[in-house]
């Protein structure tokens, strides 16, 4: 397990790489160019400095979250194969930089939903929370409006320029079936996976978050069987998934444990973190640890160690704690603190498997 760090850039984020390398055992960061619209080329120029920033903090940038998708690829209009063709273009320039896991997502419209980004917990933290309820009542405008109110900083998936757009975006949605959602990530995997392949990059697909339907919008990349049919619509090692326990955790019928299993060789990038999930169906956040949620953290790391896992995985949303003014979800404390969990479960595994190794020799 290869230990890397989400990093939205200088300038962008409240953490600096001096305080990312000084988390024990993290190799890496997890960027993008979060000022390039979806669709278009990735500049060489702008790669080069995030490169030139990791290269001074002694960290490296093998895995890029997100090279984001045209809505136009996702609709399956003809414009798309421009968009596409930038997409392979970047990809190519990723390469360059030694880049090996490119994360994206195929959800229509929101990258990701909550309805509050500050919900305060018994300790007095806060975390990111989704109110099942107000999902089902709330205009779609209001709530971006709300969550770009509530950011001093830029959030992937609902950048202010979206809402602009919103009015189209469901319009061109109306009459968007699962199925052709299905048929669109395919004709985008035939055109990338051998790009990705040539270049020695996996991509890694994240699943819905929360992983159903939202405001009539199909979502696909939702459950066990879901992701089971995606990774044969190509079946090689260059089209994998980001195995995120919060996104799916979010729905308890989800068995992550027995996806990990079932997929490990298809996992080069797993996201690790837990929500706890209420009888009502709204979810908050939690720390990592284990008892604190719904999801088997602990159960989760050992489905890993046994499978040997050499991807790179990082600790997903934390709770903001401590007084730190950081971005909804994207704090340095919490995310450290859950770092050190899954080092300190790993860690125990594998010290039980070399006993265990050591009983048999004898």
């Amino acid at each position: 397990m290869k230990m890397v760090f989400r990093w939205f850039g200088e300038g962008n984020d409240t953490i600096t790489l001096d305080q990312v390398r000084q988390i024990p055992g993290v190799e890496g960061i997890v960027w993008a160019l979060h000022d390039v619209p979806a669709g278009d080329e990735w500049p060489i120029e702008k790669i080069m400095e995030v490169k030139a920033a990791a290269d001074r903090a002694g960290l490296h940038l093998k895995v890029v979250e997100s090279v984001n998708i045209h809505e136009d690829i996702k609709l399956g209009l003809p414009s798309r194969d421009t968009y596409i063709d930038n997409y392979k273009k970047t990809i190519a320039k990723l390469a360059q930089v030694g880049v090996k896991v490119i994360c994206y997502n195929f959800m229509p419209v929101f990258d990701w939903l909550r309805t509050d980004l500050h919900k305060e917990t018994d300790d007095g933290s806060t975390a990111l929370f989704y109110e099942k309820s107000k999902i089902e009542n709330i205009d779609p405008f209001e709530l971006v409006k709300q969550i770009n109110e509530n950011s001093t900083l830029t959030m992937p998936g609902w950048e202010p320029e979206r809402l602009q757009y919103l009015t189209g975006l469901f319009e061109a949605y109306r009459g968007v079936t699962e199925e052709d959602l299905w048929e669109n990530v395919k004709y985008f995997l035939d055109e990338i996976i051998p790009v990705a392949a040539e270049h020695d990059i996996r991509m890694a697909i994240h699943p819905d978050d929360p992983p159903w339907p939202i405001f009539g919008l199909p979502r696909i990349i939702t459950s066990r069987d879901n992701i089971r049919r995606f990774l044969q619509l190509y079946d090689s090692p260059y089209n994998g998934i980001t195995l995120c326990s919060g996104s799916l955790g979010a729905n308890p019928g989800n068995d992550i444990i027995a996806m990990i299993h079932e997929f490990a060789g298809r996992i080069p990038f797993a996201h690790i973190r837990n929500v706890r999930v209420f009888e009502n169906g709204d979810f908050i956040e939690t720390s990592h640890r284990t008892q604190d949620g719904t999801v088997d953290i602990a159960g989760i790391v050992g489905a890993y160690h046994e499978n040997n896992y050499e991807g790179f995985c990082r600790p997903d949303h934390g709770r903001h704690i401590w007084n730190e003014q950081c971005r909804p979800g994207y704090g340095l404390f919490d995310r450290a603190l859950g770092i050190m969990y899954l080092w300190g479960l790993w860690d125990a595994y594998s010290r039980s498997a070399r006993m265990e190794r050591k009983v048999n020799e004898r």
